[in-house]
């Protein structure tokens, strides 16, 4: 989001330059060449009253000298047209035009001052020709002084820089601003969406900032009044849960009863293993219900000393049955997104599966290896193998119902992970918090 309005500012700004450099541009460009004319007009004034002055004589040596004098000032090519027709300094491309008539006759008493014409600009060559006429002693002449392009827009390269200078400083305070104000609009827009992907992903304690703008801050209050909702139903709908199985259990204590009360003792006792079967599954519910409130809405573990402990429990048993348990962890912690008393029952189902499905003395492996953002256990054995279906309930082809392995898959997709079989491994993947 902010590298779009980013992009969206710098656009903004860049058309807004372009729109108010152009036409900028343009008059500067205008303006470099008025400037140019009005000094190349001054300095062919300057020509034409010296060619106009009545009270010294002038020959063409001296009249070239102050041509070139002039010409070392400044841009552009001087020349001069005599009376007589003769041509002095440096003329445009293609000649000057003829002196033109001078309007006022010449002063014989060679009094007031030199009189000359009015400036007249024309396109030569690609270039400008200032020229103007003047009275002189022997009769009209004509100054033209002549500038190319580049000598008539020579100010306004520097202009231009100044311009890109500014529209590019223009353009940097408008980047930093986007910057400034993008983060301000997506930092908690970011952190309102990511609030959200945490109590999607069960974590009901998560809650989004109300900082910001006025729009922001009213959509994080809304989702933290909606993850305040959903904690409170989460709540009641366990605790109503917990709640019916204790009320079950004085039914299930009566029925107990009345079953120790058969004549019939064989069947009796099958019937209190039902029933011992139902109170167990009870007393889980109530504990699955109950959680929550002790270890929080996501719970965590360290899985390798979860699975120690689990190896310590059943390594009396391995060596009984002549078998080898071999470990090969992580440095501790590895904390994985689950209950510990979860994690023992999912090992413990799949370290069952070992041990009641493959031969005395079959020796087995727990690895664990650390993948991204999980944790990945492997129990392995040099058994005959699964075959294939055994992670559904009820299609093991080994002598069970495939209840171990499916009561561990079921573990590891509540907790974001995922159980993997194969021919002589299982592998859980178990998401870190």
């Amino acid at each position: 989001m902010r590298r779009r309005i980013l992009l969206l500012s710098v656009g903004m700004t860049t058309i807004v330059l372009v729109a108010f450099a152009v036409p900028l541009i343009l008059l500067l460009r205008s303006t470099a060449a008025e400037e140019s004319k009005e000094k190349a007009r001054y300095r062919a004034e300057s020509v034409a009253y010296y060619l106009g002055d009545k009270d010294k004589d002038k020959t063409a040596d001296d009249i070239d000298a102050f041509i070139r004098g002039i010409a070392a000032d400044g841009p552009g090519r001087i020349s001069v047209r005599l009376p007589d027709g003769t041509t002095l300094g440096d003329g445009p491309p293609g000649g000057v035009a003829a002196p033109k008539p001078s309007p006022t006759a010449y002063d014989d008493d060679h009094k007031g001052p030199p009189k000359i014409g009015e400036a007249n600009y024309r396109h030569v060559n690609g270039g400008l020709a200032v020229e103007i006429d003047v009275n002189t002693r022997n009769g009209p002449a004509s100054v033209c002084l002549y500038l190319t392009d580049d000598e008539l827009y020579a100010g306004l390269t520097p202009r231009v820089l100044i311009l890109v200078a500014a529209g590019l400083l223009v353009l940097l305070l408008s980047i930093l601003g986007a910057e400034l104000v993008s983060r301000r609009l997506a930092r908690p827009l970011e952190e309102t969406a990511s609030t959200a992907e945490r109590l999607a992903a069960g974590d009901m304690e998560a809650r989004a900032p109300t900082t910001g703008p006025t729009e922001v801050a009213k959509v994080g209050a809304a989702l933290n009044l909606l993850a305040d909702r959903i904690d409170e139903v989460i709540a009641v709908e366990r605790e109503s849960v917990a709640d019916l199985s204790h009320r079950l259990r004085t039914p299930l204590t009566a029925l107990r009863l009345q079953v120790e009360a058969l004549p019939d003792r064989e069947r009796a006792e099958e019937l209190n293993t039902q029933v011992t079967s139902l109170e167990r599954t009870l007393t889980a519910v109530i504990s699955a219900a109950r959680r929550p409130q002790r270890e929080g809405r996501v719970p965590q573990c360290d899985a390798v000393q979860v699975t120690r402990e689990r190896a310590a429990f059943w390594e009396p048993l391995f060596e009984d049955q002549g078998r080898e348990l071999t470990l090969d962890l992580l440095t501790p912690p590895a904390l994985v997104r689950s209950a510990a008393e979860d994690l023992a029952a999912a090992l413990d189902a799949l370290v069952e599966n070992v041990v009641a499905h493959t031969p005395d003395g079959t020796p087995a492996r727990i690895t664990m290896v650390r993948i991204e953002t999980a944790i990945r256990i492997t129990i392995a054995d040099e058994g005959p193998g699964i075959p294939l279906g055994a992670g559904e309930r009820g299609r093991s082809d080994r002598g069970s119902s495939g209840l171990g392995l499916d009561i561990a898959r079921r573990y590891a997709e509540a907790t974001g992970g995922h159980l993997t079989i194969h021919r002589n491994e299982v592998v859980l993947t178990l998401a870190t918090p």
